[in-house]
Order: C-alpha cells, then sequence, then structure tokens
C-alpha cells in the first residue's frame, strides 16, 4: 500500500506550523475589522502596515509582513519612514506595489504633519519656522529647499519649494527663489531646508547659497530674516547663530 506523503515531504510546512491567513482569525483579530470597530488609534503599526499590504506572500500573512517590515527599520517609526521603496522590497513577499503603497502613506503622514500649521500664523522665531518644517523635512532622504513667504505682519503667506536633491549653489539661484516672492508681493523670506543625515551644522554651500541669496534680497528690497536648516530633532538658525 503506498505511503502517503507527509506535508513535510511535498515541502508543505505542517498545519499547526503554518501561519494563520487574516481570514482565518477572529474578527477581533483581523485588522481591517479592528480598525472598523476600534479605530485606527487602537492598532499597532503592524496591523496599519498589513492594511496596507493587503494580503499575504512568501508564505506569510499579510500581518506576519507588516511585521516583518517594522522589524526591517529597526521597529523604529523613523528609520521605516526614511526609507525609499526599494528598501522595502528587501522584505521577502513585498513587492513594488506594496512598497510604493506604504511609501505613500507615509508621505501622507509627511503631508499632513506640514499642515498641522497653517498659512496665516505668525513666523516670529526659528522655533516657529522649525514648528512649520520639522514635520515635513527632518525625515526625508534627501535635501530640499524650501522659501517661506511672509506678508507685512511676519505671517506665513505661501510656502515654496525650490529644489530636491542636493543643496548647492548652482541648483539654488536667486531668481527661481525670488520670483514667486515677488509675485506674491512678500514682505521678507525665510529660507529653509533640511540635512538627511541629520546634523544640522552648515556646510560650505550652505553657507555660500545664504550670502548668494541675503545679497540678491537686499537688491530687491526682499530681505531673507534668516535660513533655518532643519535637522533631527536639532536645527540652525543662521539669525541665531549670527551668520547672516
Amino acid at each position: 500500500m503506498p505511503i502517503s506523503a507527509s506535508p513535510i515531504a511535498t515541502g508543505e510546512p505542517p498545519l499547526e506550523l503554518r501561519p494563520a491567513a487574516i481570514h482565518e482569525l477572529p474578527r477581533t483579530d483581523r485588522p481591517r475589522e479592528r480598525l472598523v470597530d476600534l479605530g485606527a488609534q487602537a492598532l499597532g503599526t503592524a496591523e496599519l502596515l498589513a492594511i496596507l499590504i493587503g494580503s499575504g506572500g512568501a508564505g506569510r500573512s499579510a500581518l506576519r509582513l507588516g511585521q516583518d517590515v517594522l522589524a526591517a527599520a529597526g521597529g523604529s517609526h523613523r528609520r521605516l519612514a526614511m526609507q525609499p521603496p526599494a528598501a522595502l522590497r528587501a522584505v521577502a513577499g513585498i513587492g513594488i506595489a506594496r512598497a510604493v503603497a506604504v511609501h505613500a502613506a507615509l508621505e501622507l503622514g509627511r503631508r499632513l504633519a506640514a499642515e498641522s500649521r497653517e498659512c496665516g500664523v505668525p513666523i516670529r522665531s526659528p522655533r516657529d519656522v522649525v514648528a512649520a518644517y520639522a514635520g515635513r523635512l527632518e525625515d526625508l532622504p534627501v535635501e530640499e529647499f524650501h522659501v517661506a513667504v511672509l506678508d507685512s505682519q511676519h505671517r506665513l503667506e505661501r510656502d515654496i519649494t525650490v529644489t530636491r536633491g542636493i543643496l548647492n549653489s548652482s541648483l539654488v539661484h536667486p531668481r527661481e527663489v525670488f520670483r514667486e516672492a515677488i509675485a506674491e508681493r512678500a514682505a521678507a523670506v525665510v529660507l529653509v531646508h533640511n540635512h538627511p543625515s541629520g546634523d544640522p551644522t552648515p556646510s560650505a554651500d550652505d553657507r555660500m547659497v545664504t550670502e548668494q541669496l541675503v545679497a540678491a534680497g537686499r537688491l530687491l528690497d526682499i530681505p531673507v530674516h534668516d535660513h533655518v536648516i532643519i535637522g533631527r530633532g536639532r536645527y540652525t538658525s543662521f539669525a541665531e547663530a549670527g551668520l547672516l
């Protein structure tokens, strides 16, 4: 009589060792149902990631994939937010579609944080600038250079993204910085950019760019009140440091 193959002989894990698919779990343990019943704030990060991932892959449930993605970032939300889609794809079971979905959700979080301080609020100190921009910039993997356009009451009139990438004097041209500031009839501007390294110490290029833009602002009668470099939990203000 032929001997039936065991699950191990066929390459399949024994049923008792196979991770349960999410639809096999009780409703109280399913991330989507828990979110509906209890609200998103009741879910752990791995559960939220499981909802974004959608379904299992590579022999793992969506919840296990969410746990793997979080573990690959050392359990750190900050590290997870800094990872590009290519890094997320290094996790077994995470393809381009899932990596992009997670990356898009993280970008939505950044934009929500950026809206926490809306235009029209006075910008009177470097800390006000950091409050307006840190949520969006401090965890980015590349540099972004922004111009905060202020009205005569020092209120944030508009945010202008000038460049995304490595900051140098050839990329940040006074024409690009002041074109929209002139159109907005800005009373003054504040320069803002981030250092992906987390260290906000000004580089030689930072100083050169600042000198050029301050000089251009004087010619155009649009003063540069400050240049704030945002690091990870820290910042450098050119005005505070006496560098303007």
